[in-house]
């Protein structure tokens, strides 16, 4: 398993951007899929964007907006987040696992960075 921990999440005006860092430590972090997932208040958690050695996919109801990338040497993942919208608000988690958008595929879970964006 990884142990993660994501950074850069705060407050930002409507159309602003915010860029997201998950670091990871643990072997064989090259070989999960590695998700962004995020939690809105009174709603169940969603896929936001996945990525895997060769191939990433955006949800889309961000597509245009996000892009996620990761650099295996530094074991990291990150989540560019442009012309963000109120509604982008929530908690975002990064998450080691399988393909797949589904979260129990996932099985390592940082502890959450919140997201804000003000109208």
């Amino acid at each position: 398993q990884v142990q993660l921990v994501e950074s850069g999440g705060g407050l930002v005006q409507a159309g602003g951007s915010l860029r997201l860092s998950c670091a990871a430590s643990g072997r064989s972090f090259s070989s999960y899929t590695m998700g962004w997932f995020r939690q809105a208040p009174g709603k169940e958690r969603e896929f936001v964007a996945r990525i895997g050695w060769s191939a990433s996919t955006i949800d889309d109801s961000v597509k245009g907006r996000f892009t996620i990338s990761r650099d295996n040497a530094k074991k990291m993942v990150y989540l560019q987040m442009n012309s963000l919208k109120p509604e982008d608000t929530a908690v975002y988690y990064c998450a080691a696992g399988t393909w797949s958008t589904r979260t129990a595929d996932y099985s390592s879970w940082g502890q959450g960075t919140q997201v804000t964006v003000s109208s």
